[in-house]
């Protein structure tokens, strides 16, 4: 059941905005960031939940648990808008989602 609820707050992130694990796991309750993290590896890169606008507090992306993903989880968010500098890192105040 927690996993449901992280998916259905990962649901609710529109295209061209990003959430961190913290923040997921601020919303949802019961759950620390990390738990967030496990879930999100959890979901397939091909799911309708768009699992590439989770990243970290640092606003980067962190590896997803099979070692692959990164790559592709910012070119999905750079085709939405995202932008990310020389750092591999996206600009939280621009892009951060705010729950709306």
């Amino acid at each position: 059941p927690i996993y449901q609820q992280i998916y259905e707050i990962i649901r609710l992130i529109p295209a061209g905005k990003v959430a961190t694990y913290g923040q997921i796991a601020k919303i949802v309750g019961g759950c620390s960031p990390r738990m967030v993290g496990y879930a999100t590896s959890q979901i397939s890169i091909d799911s309708d939940i768009p699992w590439q606008r989770v990243i970290n507090f640092q606003g980067g992306i962190s590896p997803r648990s099979e070692g692959s993903g990164e790559l592709l989880q910012q070119e999905l968010l750079e085709a939405e808008g995202v932008q990310f500098d020389q750092n591999g890192r996206t600009n939280l105040e621009l892009y951060l989602w705010e729950g709306e």
